[in-house]
């Protein structure tokens, strides 16, 4: 998109992210402040929903009047196409939390893929439906999504250049899940940001997967 090539990803809290690529702001699955993190206040242009959770489905907060990308399918709004593959929020085919959407973003030549709060490992099928990811969005905390094992897995099948952890325990967030810590243990290649923000274009992808911590701005 124009002469921008980088991306700006920062991490607003839970599976919340700002994403700005050619002057477009994208916030993925933007939570009630109940949650504990601050309420996102920034104006943006499109918001993706993973799923009609109260912690990821707060559009109705958000300024600046952004379009909502929800469900199957691929869709192009300003230019970045958006590709929703139907999971489940959990291990049972949805029998217990219902359905989740795992999204592709294509922009800056580069495929990012929130997971959402996918609650099962991934089948072929949908693997091949989520096709190459150069940066991955991964739920790690467990109990209402993939646990640090599945996860683990979830990483090596879509095989990404990037993976920022989500959705994990921390010290506003009140849900009985796991810290990052049960996912990174043991992991070589964990590299602590220091702050909310990484930038990122395709020139500078690594040649293997790196896991990138991001502290929450909110």
């Amino acid at each position: 998109m124009g002469k921008e090539t980088t991306m700006k990803i920062t991490w607003l809290g839970h599976a919340a992210f700002l994403l700005e690529t050619g002057g477009v702001k994208i916030v993925t699955d933007p939570y009630d402040s109940s949650v504990g993190y601050k309420p996102i206040t920034m104006p943006v242009d499109i918001a993706t929903v993973s799923h009609d959770h109260f912690d990821h489905n707060h559009v109705k907060g958000l300024a600046g009047n952004p379009q909502t990308v929800k469900g199957s399918g691929k869709v192009v709004f300003k230019e970045i196409a958006f590709t929703g593959v139907p999971t489940y929020h959990d291990a049972t085919g949805g029998s217990e939390r219902g359905d989740n959407t795992v999204f592709v973003m294509e922009a800056e030549g580069m495929r990012v893929c929130h997971l959402g709060d996918l609650g099962h490992t991934l089948s072929a099928q949908q693997v091949e439906a989520i096709g190459p990811v150069d940066i991955l969005f991964l739920p790690v905390g467990g109990t209402y999504t993939v646990d640090a094992a599945e996860a683990t897995k979830t990483m090596q099948d879509l095989n990404p250049k990037v993976v920022i952890p989500m959705h994990f325990k921390t010290e506003v967030l009140g849900f009985p899940i796991a810290g990052v810590d049960a996912f990174t243990t043991g992991k070589g290649n964990v590299k602590r940001q220091g702050a909310a923000q990484l930038e990122v274009s395709a020139a500078t992808l690594p040649d293997e997967t790196q896991i990138v911590l991001l502290d929450h701005l909110l």
